[in-house]
């Protein structure tokens, strides 16, 4: 069984979820067993669902114990000091348990693998094999290299899509919802971020490999689609003679008509990119949700310059009325980090004046923390004290959890379409499945409907970050 930690509500947050097994092939390898675990973003588990289908080829079967694994990696993400160190800490217990099987492959995948390869593969002596995230297909070769007594490592990054022919194996699954891969890399080198060095410049799939994937999880049960990349309204395809071209909201319509039944979500969307031509897209069909994560990072426009954002404070809260002026419903997520290199109580009260005229659903809210190898790291000085981005910190969390409630209060009296996604985590006696604005909604059990339908339901009251009402039945 593969074990896929998957992702709570904060990016640098994970927890352990029930695995798939994955039937065996015949092989060299046939017989071996994976472990696979990941931390951080949505593209992380999506690309260990590809390690997981190139290494199925290869006869490798799974299990959920790594002390019985033959191979146990750990797909990493490099975007905050803390998930460093829940990995090297779990690194040393895999290496505890690689001493009672001498013959245990130990492999880092990921970002993190591709930023920190010297220190792992040799100061640290943590690991045998270290992968890019590009570099996946090599892995049997890597493993045969390890095999026969070698460290082996592969971090290089490609110019061209690396994997749109591979048929993801879905971990984890429900049946109901899936990552669908649209593009790789970033281009935008926010002064702050690692990930335009860890996984390379930006690179979208062909369009129709993104429909016909999405479709054929549409036939085999699966209801609802992300499209996932780095920035993916900067998704853009051409093909070799340029007589064809698909940008971000030619693709999202595309996927939204495969069929209505299908719900079609994305992750993530830069500020920069976000045009009035995606917005009546997803206006235009009832299928594409109407939720949007436009990371802010700060409120204020020298912060945001030093941030290299490529937008103002002024562009931002455009594109915020636009999503209001054309989706009025549209529910708008963030991220913001505070204390960030020589930020002024003046301009952190412009993030909290950001916040108060946006009043967002959710956030991911950071201290900022420097990584080593950034624009950031190398210009500015980590100048804020610890003490001052703590508070700083605090202020915004709890002016976020006050928004929060207000938008899902909001929502009270309403009837909201919610895809049932399984049983509520505290009780088989409810459901729970999200709105189409990524609330999540808890209903008692109605024995008619089953997980994969969807069902109207009334919010009757709400937590801080729950909805909870009942079904109203629907009509001939």
């Amino acid at each position: 069984m593969i074990d896929l930690v998957l992702p709570d509500k904060t990016h640098d947050e994970s927890r352990q979820g029930e695995a798939l097994l994955l039937e065996p092939v015949d092989g060299k390898n046939a017989g071996r067993k994976l472990y696979i675990e990941s931390y951080g973003c949505a593209m992380n588990f999506s690309d260990s669902e590809i390690v997981a289908s190139i290494l199925s080829e290869q006869g490798f079967e799974t299990t959920g114990d790594f002390n019985s694994a033959d191979v146990v990696f750990i797909n990493t993400c490099s975007i905050r000091e803390n998930a460093e160190t829940r990995v090297r800490n779990r690194l040393k217990e895999f290496k505890t348990a690689k001493s009672k099987n001498p013959g245990m492959v130990v492999g880092v995948l990921g970002c993190m693998a591709e930023r920190l390869k010297a220190k792992f593969l040799e100061e640290e002596k943590l690991v045998d094999v270290v992968v890019g995230p590009d570099a996946y297909r090599d892995l049997p070769n890597l493993i045969d290299q390890v095999d026969s007594g070698q460290k082996a490592v592969n971090v290089l990054l490609s110019r061209e899509e690396t994997y749109a022919d591979i048929n993801p194996v879905r971990l984890n699954s429900n049946g109901i919802n899936a990552f669908v891969s649209i593009m790789r890399g970033c281009d935008n080198m926010c002064s702050f971020c690692v990930v335009p060095f860890t996984r390379g410049r930006e690179r979208s799939r062909d369009p129709f490999s993104i429909v016909k994937e999405s479709t054929d999880l549409f036939n085999a049960g699966y209801r609802e689609v992300t499209l996932l990349g780095q920035n993916v309204d900067s998704y853009k395809w051409a093909s070799e003679d340029e007589t064809e071209k698909v940008n971000f909201a030619n693709l999202l319509e595309m996927v939204a008509l495969i069929n209505p039944d299908l719900r079609v979500r994305f992750s993530t969307s830069h500020p920069k990119d976000i045009t009035d031509e995606v917005l009546y897209t997803m206006a235009k069909h009832d299928n594409i949700c109407k939720y949007i994560h436009l990371p802010v990072q700060s409120g204020n426009s020298r912060v945001l310059e030093l941030m290299n954002r490529t937008y103002d404070r002024e562009w931002y809260i455009n594109r915020i009325d636009a999503i209001r002026r054309i989706m009025p419903e549209c529910a708008i997520s963030t991220d913001v980090i505070t204390g960030f290199c020589s930020e002024t109580d003046e301009e952190h009260k412009e993030t909290v004046s950001m916040m108060e005229y946006v009043k967002y659903d959710f956030a991911y809210m950071f201290m900022y923390s420097e990584r080593p190898g950034t624009l950031a790291a190398k210009r500015y000085a980590d100048d804020i004290p610890e003490p001052v981005k703590a508070a700083r910190l605090t202020e915004i969390v709890a002016l976020q959890q006050q928004h929060s409630h207000q938008r899902l209060q909001a929502q009270i009296g309403k009837v909201q379409r919610v895809l049932i996604e399984g049983f509520s985590k505290k009780s088989k006696n409810d459901y729970a499945g999200r709105t189409d604005q990524n609330a999540m909604m808890v209903f008692p059990v109605d024995e008619r409907y089953k997980p994969g339908q969807y069902v109207n339901v009334m919010a009757e009251r709400c937590t801080t970050a729950t909805l909870m009402g009942r079904i109203i039945p629907q009509t001939p």
